[in-house]
């Protein structure tokens, strides 16, 4: 178990706008900017079914306060339960948080690394457990979330020098930005449940694989196969009867095109930023999907 420290700082926040502080493959920060030409200019509710590191809630959040867009309130969900309790515990004890990540990094070594992985998220408390994602977010190897089949993370260490395991600013930033965000663990499909005209909708899934060797879906215990996609797809068409406005991003292949044919189908070019050969990590093509006029 963890042990709370005494905080040694004060907490001081000089960003005014929120940005990922997590690390998360397939995140949105490097295309973000070709993403925002495709918003729709008015809606009412935001929605975010794939979170990960949240990169369009926090810029989308930040064209709010600088009075670009307007929408009354957000919901960000996921699958994955370790990551919507550490946005909960940002959003709701933040203070408490920074200690223990304080803690983490003054202990950090190989030998604690592992000894942190070891540990049985259903045996810590809420905190504890949003402590030990950042830490092992920031340490573990390029920054993946990688699972086994019994739902214990299995990634090995990162080769950092002086990993940055947080950042007062960022953290205390995004509280503030989460503060009146619903988040949830469920199922993207739950998202029906609450959708209504007038909502925008974002899903980010995994994405499908553009070869053979490419596939990585193991972001929880379940992966997110072929016939997840098709469910989503359908899923985005019961969206768009309900007179929601739904954006997607996928990868830039015919199955998928395929399931978006009736849509509007934009290409935008992206970073391959995890690979193993270093010939094969230059920009891609990835799939917007909007049922809107962009």
């Amino acid at each position: 178990m963890l042990i709370n420290q005494p905080l040694l700082f004060e907490i001081q926040t000089k960003r005014i706008f929120p940005k990922p502080f997590l690390k998360w493959a397939g995140g949105k920060s490097q295309l973000i900017d070709q993403l925002t030409d495709f918003f729709p200019k008015d809606f009412s509710r935001y929605c975010e079914p794939f979170a990960g590191s949240a990169a369009v809630y926090w810029h989308i959040f930040s064209l709010r306060e600088k009075g670009k867009l307007s929408f009354t309130s957000a919901r960000i969900t996921d699958s994955n339960a370790e990551l919507i309790n550490t946005y909960r515990i940002v959003r709701d004890d933040v203070r408490a948080l920074i200690e223990l990540l304080a803690a983490h990094r003054k202990s950090h070594n190989k030998e604690y690394y592992y000894q942190i992985r070891s540990l049985r998220p259903g045996r810590l408390t809420d905190i504890e457990r949003a402590a030990r994602f950042i830490y092992l977010n920031k340490t573990c190897f390029n920054g993946l979330y990688r699972v086994n089949r019994s739902g214990q993370f299995n990634v090995p260490m990162g080769s950092y020098k002086d990993p940055a395991i947080f950042d007062v600013d960022e953290l205390v930033t995004a509280s503030q930005a989460l503060q009146d965000v619903e988040l949830a663990a469920c199922d993207f499909k739950d998202t029906l449940n609450w959708a209504q005209a007038g909502d925008f909708i974002y899903f980010d899934p995994p994405y499908a694989p553009v070869s053979k060797t490419s596939s990585f879906t193991s972001y929880t215990e379940k992966s997110f196969g072929e016939r997840e996609q098709i469910e989503l797809a359908a899923l985005f068409r019961q969206l768009d009867s309900r007179g929601c406005k739904v954006m997607l991003s996928n990868s830039w292949v015919k199955p998928v095109l395929d399931l978006y044919k009736d849509f509007t189908c934009i290409e935008v070019k992206a970073s391959r930023a995890i690979n193993s050969n270093p010939e094969k990590r230059g920009k891609i093509s990835e799939l917007v999907v909007i049922n809107y006029a962009p």
